[in-house]
């Protein structure tokens, strides 16, 4: 069991700090962050939060998942790690333009 928490369906008005307020309610928190849209600055309706232990993240997972949290059921579950993405190697690509009659 890992200790960070991934909570989905948050409400787009909630804070971190009333996120933290909820989950002390079940234990200590380490960390907590609402992941926003990084233009916008807008809630994505999702954050996670980090536990001191794994029996508290346990505790969390259950006494939380499918709890009104300002009028809409959170769902709380063990975070996965990020997968790598795949697509685009960075940088501009060589060939651009030389197909096209361009310079390199």
């Amino acid at each position: 069991m890992a200790r960070k928490l991934f909570v989905g369906s948050l409400p787009y008005n909630a804070t971190d700090d009333e996120l933290r307020s909820l989950f002390a309610e079940v234990g200590s928190v380490e960390s907590c962050s609402i992941v926003t849209d990084k233009f916008t600055g807008q809630s994505r309706g999702f954050g996670f939060v980090e536990m001191s232990s794994d029996q508290e993240a346990q505790q969390a997972i259950e006494r939380l998942n499918g709890q009104a949290f300002k009028g809409r059921e959170i769902v709380v579950n063990e975070a996965k790690a990020q997968e790598p993405r795949g697509g685009s190697r960075g940088g501009a690509r060589r060939d651009s333009g030389a197909r096209r009659g361009g310079r390199w």
